[in-house]
């Protein structure tokens, strides 16, 4: 996907919560204060493309993050505190943002997914792909399809976006939509996420949900 919000859960809506999809899904209970962020912009001055590649070539294969030990989880939170030193200035501005990514990884295997991604439920449901849209002006799409005895399915969420400061924004989701082979329907409620936006570029985008999931973001097409 919920970049902290795709469906996973984040995204997808990503989040820490174990309803899916949450950069994307928890419920609402109170409003969270605005969070600035800790890292130094270098406006102007492009990310060596060594970082960027280091940080996929670390999550690749891992299942989003999922079969990463421990110390692989630093090294890559070790490059994505070194990407972030050459985030842009104000990047919730940037239409970099907009667009269709791929949750590649998250720190936490249940942001991204919810009940879906715990280790019981990725026995049943299979993870084909997890998806977030950025569409102009302010509309995030998250979705994680999977297979499950033989159907393909899918988690839809629609949210609107709200910008909170220069890296910060606040995604509020509709209700999840599931749908099993020809079977669909919406369950729950309203839910919110919040992530900051640590990096991005013309390939990847990096965000940092709330409670501190780390998430990176591939772009689509």
């Amino acid at each position: 996907m919920s970049a902290s919000a795709a469906a996973a859960s984040p995204a997808l809506r990503f989040s820490s919560a174990t309803p899916p999809l949450a950069p994307l899904h928890r419920p609402l209970r109170r409003r969270l204060p605005s969070v600035r962020c800790s890292l130094t912009a270098a406006p102007g001055v492009r990310a060596p493309l060594e970082l960027v590649d280091s940080i996929l070539s670390k999550v690749k294969g891992t299942d989003r993050g999922v079969l990463l030990p421990k110390d692989g989880h630093q090294e890559v939170a070790d490059v994505a505190l070194q990407l972030g030193k050459y985030c842009i200035d104000e990047p919730v501005k940037s239409p970099l943002i907009f667009g269709e990514w791929e949750v590649v990884y998250c720190s936490v295997p249940t942001s991204p997914g919810g009940l879906y991604r715990t280790p019981l439920g990725r026995l049943i449901f299979k993870t084909d792909e997890m998806i977030q849209v950025v569409e102009a002006p302010n509309v995030v799409r998250n979705k994680v399809s999977f297979s499950v005895f033989g159907l393909k399915g899918a988690v839809s969420l629609k949210g609107k976006l709200n910008v909170l400061d220069s890296k910060w924004i606040q995604v509020i989701f509709e209700a999840p939509e599931l749908k099993v082979g020809s079977l669909g329907f919406q369950y729950g409620g309203e839910s919110e996420v919040k992530l900051e936006i640590t990096y991005v570029d013309e390939k990847i985008r990096l965000g940092k949900g709330s409670r501190g999931s780390l998430f990176v973001f591939l772009r689509r097409g």
